[in-house]
């Protein structure tokens, strides 16, 4: 089990993550719930989670920013790459979450159990932030719980 989430952790869960949406691609597709029936969330979600995964392994040997700590770096280069490649509505809240995320450890020197919890309540907050109208029975609901569950 890991005990600290560290920069090589953040480049697993960023290969993992992708793999699980591909997986499941076609059935969140067939999800469709908001904002307009276009059967494309899983599309979307996969095309702006590899944009993230592209913008990661393409930094593997730049010193972080300074300020930020190498987990850090490898979340605002995710959070970077998905906002740049985001797809649809469900892409660009992809992309808000994952800043949040990186904006909530970018600077703290070793994430574990707490600290994953507040990374995970500050994607939450960045992901409704982001949207107009917050819907329930989304990927906002899902970041939701994600923290909820984590604190």
């Amino acid at each position: 089990m890991l005990d600290t989430l560290d920069a090589a952790a953040v480049r697993r869960w960023c290969v993992g993550g992708l793999a699980a949406l591909k997986r499941h691609q076609g059935e969140i597709d067939q999800l469709n719930v908001y904002p307009v029936p276009d059967g494309d969330t899983g599309t979307n979600l996969v095309l702006t989670f590899t944009s993230a995964q592209q913008a990661l392994a393409m930094d593997l040997d730049t010193l972080p920013d300074s300020g930020s700590t190498a987990h850090g770096h490898a979340s605002r280069l995710m959070a970077q790459g998905a906002l740049l490649g985001a797809r649809g509505n469900s892409g660009v809240i992809l992309s808000q979450i994952l800043r949040g995320f990186a904006d909530a450890v970018a600077a703290v020197p070793a994430v574990r159990g707490r600290e994953l919890a507040a990374a995970l309540r500050s994607a939450t907050t960045a992901a409704y932030t982001a949207v107009a109208r917050p819907v329930e029975g989304t990927l906002l609901t899902v970041v939701a719980a994600a923290a909820d569950a984590a604190e």
